[in-house]
Protein backbone atom coordinates (compact mmCIF):
# COMPACT_ATOMS: atom_id res chain seq x y z
CA UNK A 1 0.00 0.00 0.00
CA UNK A 2 1.62 3.33 -1.20
CA UNK A 3 0.52 6.80 -1.04
CA UNK A 4 0.17 9.64 -2.62
CA UNK A 5 0.90 13.75 -1.02
CA UNK A 6 0.47 14.93 -4.45
CA UNK A 7 -3.11 14.02 -5.56
CA UNK A 8 -4.93 15.71 -8.73
CA UNK A 9 -7.46 16.94 -6.51
CA UNK A 10 -11.38 16.85 -7.25
CA UNK A 11 -12.73 17.71 -3.29
CA UNK A 12 -16.82 18.13 -3.02
CA UNK A 13 -19.17 18.06 -0.26
CA UNK A 14 -20.65 14.30 -1.05
CA UNK A 15 -24.55 16.02 -0.95
CA UNK A 16 -23.40 18.13 -4.13
CA UNK A 17 -22.02 15.34 -6.45
CA UNK A 18 -24.31 12.93 -8.63
CA UNK A 19 -25.46 10.12 -7.90
CA UNK A 20 -23.93 7.11 -9.01
CA UNK A 21 -26.20 4.81 -11.38
CA UNK A 22 -27.23 1.21 -10.18
CA UNK A 23 -25.07 -1.78 -12.31
CA UNK A 24 -27.18 -2.91 -14.06
CA UNK A 25 -28.39 -6.44 -14.36
CA UNK A 26 -25.70 -7.17 -12.24
CA UNK A 27 -25.67 -9.40 -9.60
CA UNK A 28 -24.01 -9.62 -6.33
CA UNK A 29 -21.12 -12.06 -7.34
CA UNK A 30 -19.36 -12.65 -3.74
CA UNK A 31 -19.78 -10.89 -0.79
CA UNK A 32 -19.01 -11.04 2.99
CA UNK A 33 -22.02 -9.70 5.87
CA UNK A 34 -19.61 -10.32 8.84
CA UNK A 35 -22.59 -12.39 10.71
CA UNK A 36 -20.22 -14.54 12.73
CA UNK A 37 -19.98 -14.89 16.52
CA UNK A 38 -18.71 -12.90 18.90
CA UNK A 39 -15.38 -12.85 19.01
CA UNK A 40 -15.02 -14.88 15.86
CA UNK A 41 -12.20 -15.89 13.20
CA UNK A 42 -12.91 -14.10 9.59
CA UNK A 43 -14.89 -16.72 7.05
CA UNK A 44 -11.43 -18.93 5.62
CA UNK A 45 -13.02 -19.22 2.66
CA UNK A 46 -13.09 -15.96 1.59
CA UNK A 47 -10.18 -14.35 3.60
CA UNK A 48 -6.62 -15.09 4.24
CA UNK A 49 -4.48 -12.88 6.51
CA UNK A 50 -1.24 -10.73 5.42
CA UNK A 51 0.74 -10.96 8.97
CA UNK A 52 4.01 -9.15 9.86
CA UNK A 53 5.67 -5.68 8.64
CA UNK A 54 6.35 -6.42 5.43
CA UNK A 55 9.05 -5.36 3.39
CA UNK A 56 10.30 -1.82 4.96
CA UNK A 57 7.11 -1.93 6.86
CA UNK A 58 5.10 -2.29 3.60
CA UNK A 59 6.94 0.06 1.67
CA UNK A 60 5.63 3.13 3.99
CA UNK A 61 7.70 2.83 7.19
CA UNK A 62 4.52 1.66 9.02
CA UNK A 63 4.39 1.20 12.32
CA UNK A 64 2.25 -2.16 13.05
CA UNK A 65 2.67 -5.75 12.93
CA UNK A 66 -0.30 -7.49 11.59
CA UNK A 67 -1.28 -10.39 13.30
CA UNK A 68 -3.63 -13.35 12.96
CA UNK A 69 -5.05 -13.07 16.33
CA UNK A 70 -8.66 -12.27 17.16
CA UNK A 71 -7.71 -9.69 19.33
CA UNK A 72 -6.92 -8.01 16.19
CA UNK A 73 -9.39 -9.11 13.54
CA UNK A 74 -12.76 -10.57 14.61
CA UNK A 75 -16.44 -10.57 14.15
CA UNK A 76 -18.48 -8.88 17.09
CA UNK A 77 -21.90 -10.93 16.74
CA UNK A 78 -23.28 -7.45 15.36
CA UNK A 79 -23.09 -8.61 11.80
CA UNK A 80 -19.78 -6.58 11.19
CA UNK A 81 -15.98 -7.59 10.92
CA UNK A 82 -13.72 -5.36 13.66
CA UNK A 83 -10.19 -4.46 12.77
CA UNK A 84 -8.43 -3.33 15.60
CA UNK A 85 -5.26 -1.30 15.93
CA UNK A 86 -3.71 -1.55 19.72
CA UNK A 87 -0.72 0.22 21.32
CA UNK A 88 0.98 -3.01 22.61
CA UNK A 89 4.53 -4.89 21.90
CA UNK A 90 4.44 -7.02 19.12
CA UNK A 91 7.73 -9.34 19.74
CA UNK A 92 7.49 -8.67 15.63
CA UNK A 93 10.82 -6.52 14.52
CA UNK A 94 9.41 -3.67 12.68
CA UNK A 95 11.39 -2.08 9.73
CA UNK A 96 13.33 0.27 12.35
CA UNK A 97 15.09 -3.20 13.85
CA UNK A 98 12.68 -2.44 16.82
CA UNK A 99 9.87 -4.32 17.51
CA UNK A 100 6.92 -3.06 16.32
CA UNK A 101 4.93 -1.19 19.07
CA UNK A 102 1.54 -1.33 17.63
CA UNK A 103 -0.61 -4.69 16.49
CA UNK A 104 -3.27 -4.24 13.85
CA UNK A 105 -4.56 -6.47 10.85
CA UNK A 106 -4.85 -7.30 7.28
CA UNK A 107 -6.71 -9.37 5.51
CA UNK A 108 -7.14 -10.10 1.78
CA UNK A 109 -8.95 -12.42 -0.71
CA UNK A 110 -5.70 -13.29 -2.75
CA UNK A 111 -5.76 -17.02 -2.10
CA UNK A 112 -9.34 -17.04 -2.29
CA UNK A 113 -11.39 -14.81 -4.83
CA UNK A 114 -10.20 -12.94 -7.53
CA UNK A 115 -12.34 -10.35 -9.72
CA UNK A 116 -11.83 -8.68 -12.88
CA UNK A 117 -14.54 -5.72 -13.32
CA UNK A 118 -17.72 -4.91 -11.59
CA UNK A 119 -18.81 -2.35 -8.58
CA UNK A 120 -17.12 -3.16 -5.35
CA UNK A 121 -17.92 -1.68 -2.34
CA UNK A 122 -17.77 -1.92 1.28
CA UNK A 123 -19.94 -0.26 3.60
CA UNK A 124 -17.78 1.00 6.74
CA UNK A 125 -17.09 3.14 9.86
CA UNK A 126 -13.39 4.81 10.08
CA UNK A 127 -11.45 4.83 12.89
CA UNK A 128 -9.61 8.22 13.83
CA UNK A 129 -6.77 9.80 14.58
CA UNK A 130 -3.21 11.22 13.96
CA UNK A 131 -1.28 8.05 12.76
CA UNK A 132 -4.27 6.14 11.69
CA UNK A 133 -5.11 4.48 8.23
CA UNK A 134 -7.72 2.44 7.48
CA UNK A 135 -7.88 1.56 3.57
CA UNK A 136 -9.87 -0.80 1.09
CA UNK A 137 -8.13 -1.54 -1.79
CA UNK A 138 -7.16 -3.83 -4.71
CA UNK A 139 -3.62 -5.78 -5.75
CA UNK A 140 -3.23 -6.77 -9.43
CA UNK A 141 -2.83 -10.52 -8.90
CA UNK A 142 0.24 -10.54 -10.90
CA UNK A 143 2.32 -8.74 -8.48
CA UNK A 144 4.53 -12.14 -7.99
CA UNK A 145 5.31 -11.74 -11.65
CA UNK A 146 5.15 -8.29 -12.58
CA UNK A 147 6.10 -6.92 -9.46
CA UNK A 148 4.79 -3.31 -8.04
CA UNK A 149 3.23 -0.87 -9.47
CA UNK A 150 2.94 -2.57 -12.81
CA UNK A 151 0.43 -5.02 -11.17
CA UNK A 152 -1.67 -1.90 -10.54
CA UNK A 153 -3.06 -0.72 -7.46
CA UNK A 154 -6.82 0.86 -7.44
CA UNK A 155 -7.11 2.49 -3.68
CA UNK A 156 -11.07 2.21 -3.24
CA UNK A 157 -10.93 4.30 0.11
CA UNK A 158 -8.16 5.34 2.32
CA UNK A 159 -8.52 7.82 5.10
CA UNK A 160 -5.70 9.73 7.32
CA UNK A 161 -7.12 9.67 10.47
CA UNK A 162 -5.67 13.43 11.62
CA UNK A 163 -7.85 14.28 8.42
CA UNK A 164 -11.17 13.08 9.67
CA UNK A 165 -13.94 14.75 6.83
CA UNK A 166 -11.71 13.07 3.94
CA UNK A 167 -11.02 10.08 1.85
CA UNK A 168 -8.83 8.91 -0.89
CA UNK A 169 -9.63 7.13 -3.93
CA UNK A 170 -6.12 6.95 -6.34
CA UNK A 171 -4.14 4.80 -8.64
CA UNK A 172 -1.11 3.47 -8.56
CA UNK A 173 0.61 2.27 -12.19
CA UNK A 174 4.26 2.45 -13.89
CA UNK A 175 5.13 6.15 -13.58
CA UNK A 176 2.28 7.03 -11.69
CA UNK A 177 2.84 5.50 -8.18
CA UNK A 178 3.68 6.64 -4.69
CA UNK A 179 3.49 10.40 -4.54
CA UNK A 180 3.11 10.68 -8.07
CA UNK A 181 -0.21 8.20 -7.84
CA UNK A 182 -3.88 9.47 -10.10
CA UNK A 183 -6.09 10.23 -7.50
CA UNK A 184 -9.10 12.36 -5.70
CA UNK A 185 -10.51 12.83 -2.75
CA UNK A 186 -14.00 13.28 -1.50
CA UNK A 187 -15.15 15.10 1.48
CA UNK A 188 -17.88 15.12 4.11
CA UNK A 189 -19.43 17.53 6.54
CA UNK A 190 -19.17 15.35 9.13
CA UNK A 191 -16.00 13.29 9.93
CA UNK A 192 -16.35 9.51 8.41
CA UNK A 193 -15.19 8.23 11.84
CA UNK A 194 -19.38 9.43 13.25
CA UNK A 195 -21.02 7.16 10.98
CA UNK A 196 -21.09 4.02 8.27
CA UNK A 197 -20.18 5.27 4.81
CA UNK A 198 -20.41 3.08 1.69
CA UNK A 199 -17.07 3.35 -0.32
CA UNK A 200 -17.11 1.72 -3.78
CA UNK A 201 -15.58 1.54 -7.44
CA UNK A 202 -17.45 0.75 -10.70
CA UNK A 203 -15.04 -1.12 -12.62
CA UNK A 204 -14.69 -1.61 -16.39
CA UNK A 205 -12.07 -2.30 -19.44
CA UNK A 206 -10.63 1.46 -19.65
CA UNK A 207 -12.78 3.38 -17.10
CA UNK A 208 -13.08 3.12 -12.85
CA UNK A 209 -15.69 5.54 -11.53
CA UNK A 210 -15.46 6.24 -7.58
CA UNK A 211 -18.15 7.27 -5.48
CA UNK A 212 -18.80 7.32 -1.64
CA UNK A 213 -22.33 6.77 -0.30
CA UNK A 214 -23.53 6.38 -4.20
CA UNK A 215 -22.27 9.74 -4.86
CA UNK A 216 -19.49 9.84 -7.47
CA UNK A 217 -16.22 12.25 -7.24
CA UNK A 218 -13.91 10.95 -9.68
CA UNK A 219 -13.61 8.74 -12.92
CA UNK A 220 -10.43 7.52 -14.75
CA UNK A 221 -10.06 6.15 -18.01
CA UNK A 222 -6.43 5.35 -19.74
CA UNK A 223 -7.28 9.57 -21.44
CA UNK A 224 -6.14 10.48 -17.55
CA UNK A 225 -2.45 8.65 -17.50
CA UNK A 226 -0.55 11.01 -20.01
CA UNK A 227 0.55 8.33 -22.23
CA UNK A 228 1.26 6.35 -19.70
CA UNK A 229 0.01 2.51 -19.58
CA UNK A 230 -2.94 1.55 -18.08
CA UNK A 231 -2.56 -2.08 -16.17
CA UNK A 232 -6.25 -2.44 -14.73
CA UNK A 233 -8.03 -4.68 -17.22
CA UNK A 234 -7.15 -7.86 -15.53
CA UNK A 235 -7.76 -9.56 -12.19
CA UNK A 236 -7.04 -8.03 -8.96
CA UNK A 237 -7.64 -9.15 -5.42
CA UNK A 238 -9.33 -7.31 -2.38
CA UNK A 239 -7.43 -5.75 0.99
CA UNK A 240 -9.05 -4.48 3.74
CA UNK A 241 -6.19 -3.13 6.36
CA UNK A 242 -5.77 -0.60 9.25
CA UNK A 243 -2.05 0.49 9.06
CA UNK A 244 -0.23 2.95 11.95
CA UNK A 245 1.82 5.43 11.50
CA UNK A 246 3.90 5.41 7.50
CA UNK A 247 5.44 7.99 5.88
CA UNK A 248 2.12 9.79 4.49
CA UNK A 249 -0.24 10.30 7.86
CA UNK A 250 2.99 10.57 9.94
CA UNK A 251 3.19 8.66 13.56
CA UNK A 252 0.94 9.17 16.37
CA UNK A 253 1.50 10.80 19.24
CA UNK A 254 -0.22 11.96 22.88
CA UNK A 255 -3.70 13.04 20.79
CA UNK A 256 -4.31 9.27 19.53
CA UNK A 257 -6.31 7.20 21.56
CA UNK A 258 -5.59 3.36 21.30
CA UNK A 259 -7.49 0.81 20.72
CA UNK A 260 -8.97 2.20 17.30
CA UNK A 261 -11.10 0.33 15.45
CA UNK A 262 -12.24 -0.07 11.47
CA UNK A 263 -15.90 -1.34 11.50
CA UNK A 264 -16.80 -3.21 8.41
CA UNK A 265 -20.54 -4.06 7.78
CA UNK A 266 -19.90 -5.97 4.61
CA UNK A 267 -18.12 -6.28 1.36
CA UNK A 268 -19.68 -6.51 -2.29
CA UNK A 269 -18.80 -7.59 -5.26
CA UNK A 270 -21.38 -7.47 -8.18
CA UNK A 271 -21.02 -8.80 -11.79
CA UNK A 272 -23.44 -8.93 -14.85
Amino acid sequence: MSRSRVLLVLAALLTALPLAPAPASAAVVWSDEFNGPAGGAPDQSKWSYEPGNGNNGWGNHELQAYTTRRENVSTNGAGQLVITARRENSGVPCWNGQPCQYTSGKLITKNTRTFTYGRVEARMKLPTGKGIWPAFWMLGTDIGQVGWPQCGEIDIMENIGSVPNTVHGTLHGPGYSGAGGIGATAQNARPFHEDFHTFAVDWSPNRIVWSVDGRVYQTRTPADLGGRQWVFNHPFYLILNLAVGGDWPGSPDGSTRFPQQLLVDWVRVHQG
